[in-house]
């Protein structure tokens, strides 16, 4: 075996190709050998990429931006498994033509066992940064090729993939192991923040003006002071490998109190002291599903609560409500479609959100479409995305659609009902084969999303009229729900209360008062929760400064004309315990009236109508 390790490697990078060559030949591999060119089919490399959905949704965004950075520099980026499958690789369309030929494209293994010495494979055995150039790699076949690869590391310490690039050694550049360590290290800082939702998080460093950058620390412990996850620079920083980081607590790390820090959660940064006795400046974040557990002294922070579960959230009092998320919660992670129906302003958005913050991808994006509010001639476009000049003013790199934007997460297809036919049947292709093939593009890229869509229309109607693909409707149609409209539900008092809670209307929490509420219950809500939202923000807007209940007064003139002018009543008198409309209003300008003397202009001011309409209710 004539292998050129190099002799201007460090002595620690030469002793790493060395033993790669060695495990290369007991792997019974020659040199001359033509290397192993399988490569996975669509529907093996779905599930593949469904088994690492959170590293691919968190690497995808950092390996655009990564590739903005080496563009036309004869190179590719790859993201692998913890096998050294590709998952994903985009470059260079010159330098992807020749990696195509030895089969450096998703769906291809690169262990070690399979391509010998190579940055990917060596990386994994390794579990260090490597670099393979030129005729270090084992195979003559790979001779061409320049590599820089670094692991990623889930939050728990275990190896999650690898960040590789490759290019022409020709074009072999110094720097290229630097931007892949920060890649990866923003990839793993991604995992870190969606994978410990719960708990206290403390990014710190000795330097202020680091924190928020790569290069601060980030712990997370919980609720009993327990270390969860450090990353990297916290490691370094803690002088401790995460191994004997588990077996410390907050109080022996930072010398603090659970409660002393969540205290001081989303403040300024604080100066804190390592048990090292370095001084940093933290900055701290707190968050709790469960607030049973919180320690005592943080009941006054309600402000930083974050509710346990966004469908538990949903579940107010109505029984048509919590039959709903029932049936959703048996689903959810089960790869079954699911489709809403329901009235505009329902809240079919609402749900899907609920549904994704609930369900397994939640670390991964929601991407929300509005079938009905792109135009045909964009819908293509904006769904799959297009190549570098794929038609006439097309972005200058291309773009990427919606659909692969999901990947890792979920897709919400609104209005589905309005998707125009030609499109019907490219996402039903897309649907069945789990690939995606944007405009003007030679490769369709795997995708891997949960799917949830949701339409005002009657689906099947639209169906048996042929404008709605029968096949589509029953691919899309796992679990069906329809959500109730506001009229019909029980729990208004509470809609209210939350809309008004989580929205903070005029800066701070207002209620309504018992005549709001009559006339709300009367109400027949053609825009749903959507209206009774903009009709609270909008009479909230009417509040005086100190003022924290919404009155009749503070309502919009043309909600409170419109039931006065047309009341709704199931029967044909209200109920005896409902005042009149007419009755509450006549009370509401006698009051202000005779609170401004009699003045009428004054009077008319500080309802917010004109002279005019104030002498009219006067008259009534």
């Amino acid at each position: 075996m004539q292998h050129a390790i190099g002799a201007a490697l460090q002595p620690a990078q030469r002793d790493v190709i060395r033993h790669s060559h060695e495990r290369s030949a007991t792997f019974g591999l020659c040199e001359t050998m033509r290397p192993d060119y399988a490569v996975l089919s669509g529907t093996e490399l779905a599930v593949k990429l469904d088994e690492s959905r959170a590293l691919f949704a968190h690497a995808l965004p950092v390996m655009e931006t990564l590739y903005a950075q080496i563009a036309n520099t004869h190179s590719m980026i790859a993201l692998t498994d913890a096998s050294g499958l590709i998952l994903h690789s985009l470059g260079d369309d010159d330098f992807l033509a020749r990696a195509e030929k030895v089969a450096l494209r998703a769906g291809a293994l690169w262990s070690e066992e399979h391509q010998g010495t190579n940055a990917i494979g060596t990386t994994i055995a390794e579990r260090t940064a490597v670099t393979v150039h030129g005729d270090q790699h084992y195979l003559r076949a790979n001779h061409f090729l320049t590599c820089s690869s670094v692991p990623i590391l889930d939050p728990h310490g275990n190896l999650s993939g690898v960040l590789d690039v490759t290019g022409d050694r020709r074009g072999y550049h110094q720097h290229t192991m630097a931007l892949v360590k920060m890649s990866a290290q923003m990839i793993e800082n991604r995992l870190i923040a969606s994978g410990f939702s719960d708990g206290l998080r403390i990014r710190f460093h000795s330097r202020p003006e680091f924190i928020g950058t790569l290069m601060e620390g980030i712990a997370v412990f919980d609720l009993d002071g327990r270390l969860l996850c450090a990353n990297r620079s916290a490691q370094f920083q803690l002088g401790l490998e995460l191994g004997a980081l588990r077996s410390q607590t907050l109080d022996a790390l930072f010398g603090e109190r659970v409660d002393e820090l969540i205290a001081r959660a989303g403040d300024a940064p604080c100066r804190l002291e390592l048990h090292s006795g370095v001084a940093v400046f933290a900055s701290v974040d707190f968050h709790a599903r469960n607030m049973s557990s919180v320690p005592s002294t943080t009941s006054t922070i309600p402000a930083r609560e974050r509710a346990g579960s966004s469908l538990a959230d949903l579940c107010t009092g109505d029984a048509q409500m919590n039959d709903i998320v029932a049936r959703v919660r048996k689903v959810i992670g089960k790869n079954i479609p699911i489709l809403i129906g329901g009235e505009t302003g329902a809240g079919k958005e609402m749900l899907a959100r609920a549904i994704h913050d609930d369900s397994p991808r939640r670390a991964g994006p929601f991407v929300a479409v509005n079938c009905a509010s792109l135009p045909e001639t964009l819908i293509e476009s904006e769904l799959f995305g297009y190549a570098q000049g794929a038609f006439t003013g097309a972005a200058k790199r291309g773009a990427i659609g919606k659909i692969v934007q999901a990947n890792g997460g979920t897709l919400f297809l609104d209005e589905i009902g309005d998707m125009p036919l030609a499109m019907q049947s490219r996402l039903l292709r897309v649907l069945q084969e789990r690939v995606v093939e944007p405009l003007g593009a030679a490769r369709a890229v795997p995708v891997d999303f949960m799917l949830v869509c949701a339409s005002n229309r009657k689906l099947r109607e639209r169906v048996a009229q042929g404008e709605f693909r029968e096949d589509l409707y029953y691919r899309i149609n796992g679990l069906s729900v329809t959500l109730p409209p506001l009229a019909a539900r029980s729990d208004l008092r509470a809609v209210v209360d939350k809309i008004l809670r989580h929205e903070r209307f005029a800066g701070r929490v207002v209620y309504v008062d018992d005549d709001v509420l009559a006339l709300f219950a009367r109400h027949p809500w053609p825009g749903n929760i959507r209206q009774l939202s903009n009709v609270l923000r909008t009479a909230s807007a009417m509040l005086d400064d100190h003022d924290t209940h919404i009155r009749i007064e503070h309502l919009p003139h043309d909600f409170v004309d419109e039931l006065g002018e047309q009341p709704t009543f199931d029967n044909a008198t209200p109920p005896a315990n409902v005042a009149r409309l007419v009755d509450i209003e006549a009370s509401a300008v006698s009051a202000a009236l005779k609170a401004h003397g009699g003045n009428v202009s004054a009077t008319a001011r500080a309802l917010g109508i004109s002279r005019t309409t104030l002498y009219r209710k006067l008259r009534v």
